[in-house]
């Protein structure tokens, strides 16, 4: 037996319809075969659309956007990489005082993510550049 495409069992169906109609003796006229046409294609689009929502809600940022995670993590992101171009040109102590705080800015949001990785990950590189800035000090 052969398989059908979705077009193409839509068409047996429109075609199935339109037999049938005209088995009743009703006369099946030309604008009659053509709407059943078209409803069948809107069927077909309506859902191909539905796909494609879905589709696309899954490549929207999960993230949430305006509140203060939001700000905390560009705020963070804007601090980390001033950071190290600070350290990079030679401004060692602006560069981990900046990067520290970048660090405290990033456990925040990960604290507020519920984002293990994030707080691990923060954690581990604010103590390495606080040891450096307690070194630094005594």
């Amino acid at each position: 037996m052969e398989t059908l495409t979705p077009d193409q069992q839509t068409i047996a169906l429109i075609n199935q319809n339109l037999d049938l109609s005209s088995d009743h003796g009703a006369p099946v006229s030309r604008a009659s075969k053509l709407a059943t046409e078209l409803a069948a294609e809107k069927r077909r689009l309506q859902q191909d659309l539905r796909e494609l929502q879905a589709e696309n809600d899954d490549l929207k940022p999960t993230t949430p956007t305006g509140t203060i995670d939001w700000y905390v993590k560009w705020i963070a992101t804007i601090l980390s990489v001033s950071g190290i171009f600070l350290m990079s040109a030679g401004f060692s102590l602006s560069g981990q005082i900046a990067y520290a705080a970048s660090a405290a800015g990033w456990v925040f949001v990960g604290i507020a993510w519920n984002d293990r990785a994030i707080m691990i990950g923060s954690s581990i590189s604010a103590t390495a550049v606080m040891l450096t800035l307690v070194r630094t000090f005594n």
